[in-house]
């Protein structure tokens, strides 16, 4: 399967991203950046890519969400590249109907099974971490 994306510099460090019909700015070393870094965005496709298989696995299970937040923590090398060695992930659940038990089989199928951008870093050797609360 192939994905594309194209960039385009604005002005600075500032990039205009264009994927399908979407289009997002990338933008670093600027006192008001436009959009987040390259980095940001990278450690933002973790709880992105797994929310949406959370998500998806506990509307299948018929759970009502009210509320759902994920979190990331990372720390980076210090020497170049600065590459991510530890990600902690946070999730957090309101749903009426939904147990932790629920909860966690889900993060627990995305960090396994589902979730690519979580496979991806877990290659890379960064050590990757969780938690959860249902409220």
């Amino acid at each position: 399967m192939q994905m594309e994306l194209e960039l385009e510099l604005v002005d600075g460090y500032h990039l205009r991203a264009t994927a399908g019909n979407v289009t997002f700015a990338i933008d670093a070393h600027t006192p008001t950046p436009a959009g987040p870094s390259p980095m940001q965005l990278l450690l933002a496709s973790v709880p992105a890519c797994a929310a949406m298989d959370i998500v998806s696995i506990l509307r299948k299970q018929r759970a009502d969400i009210t509320h759902f937040r994920a979190q990331a923590r990372a720390e980076r090398a210090e020497e170049h590249p600065r590459v991510f060695t530890r990600i902690h992930l946070h999730f957090v659940l309101s749903s009426p109907n939904a147990s932790e038990q629920q909860l966690r089989r889900a993060i627990e199928l995305s960090e396994q099974k589902y979730c690519s951008a979580w496979a991806t870093l877990r290659a890379s050797g960064c050590v990757m971490s969780w938690t959860c609360e249902l409220q």
